[in-house]
């Protein structure tokens, strides 16, 4: 995929009835499991620093060991309209193992690192093609998130049935998320598996893939 990524992002209470009221409207799951990031940088940060991301993510399908993945990089991050703006291209991948040592071979080491379960819908637009992808995300310890990603009339379209206010729908940043969750409940997010404590759960649905 190349392009331009335009997304807001809301919290969510109620995820299932989030996704019953997406599927009302003819959005259809088309994946639900475990996806993990992992973004490289050289050891001075400096693609951090240019506000650049390289990204490996690997997928793990609920219900299977089936595993897929795509390398991505994006540019810096603006604002368009009320969106979250920044340019994107990402190929994708028959073996991230191989993909992480290229990129170590190279110099490069992980930043960062993020886990989550997710479920992805598609929203149909014009003839029952996909027009934007809406994404409800379960972190090990911190809200649940939907992401909306798109056009901006099929961000709206999705944003209008989702049954959440449209003020509650940003183009934050996920750290910001983060930051609004810990000031609020006074509890530290945990955005990866490794920030859990040895043996705390993550606070993922009971369908999530093995979580060590």
């Amino acid at each position: 995929m190349n392009g331009r990524e335009l997304e807001v992002k809301a919290v969510v209470d109620d995820p299932g009835a989030l996704a019953a009221r997406l599927e009302a409207r003819g959005a259809a799951l088309a994946f639900r499991g475990r996806m993990s990031d992992r973004r490289y940088d050289t050891l001075d940060r400096a693609l951090q620093a240019r506000d650049e991301v390289l990204r490996v993510r690997t997928f793990v399908a609920a219900g299977t060991a089936g595993r897929a993945s795509e390398v991505t990089w994006k540019g810096p991050t603006g604002r368009r309209g009320g969106y979250k703006a920044r340019e994107e291209h990402q190929l994708e991948l028959a073996d991230p193992a191989t993909a992480a040592l290229i990129l170590e071979r190279l110099g490069l080491v992980v930043s960062d690192a993020t886990d989550r379960c997710v479920e992805f819908y598609g929203w149909p637009g014009e003839g029952g093609r996909e027009a934007a992808v809406v994404r409800l995300e379960w972190y090990p310890r911190m809200d649940v998130l939907v992401e909306v990603e798109g056009a901006p009339d099929a961000i709206e379209d999705a944003v209008r049935s989702s049954g959440l206010a449209r003020a509650a729908f940003t183009p934050d940043r996920l750290l910001d998320f983060a930051a609004r969750y810990e000031a609020r409940t006074g509890r530290k997010a945990a955005l990866a598996l490794r920030d859990l404590e040895p043996e705390e759960r993550p606070e993922w649905p009971a369908w999530a893939p093995a979580t060590r």
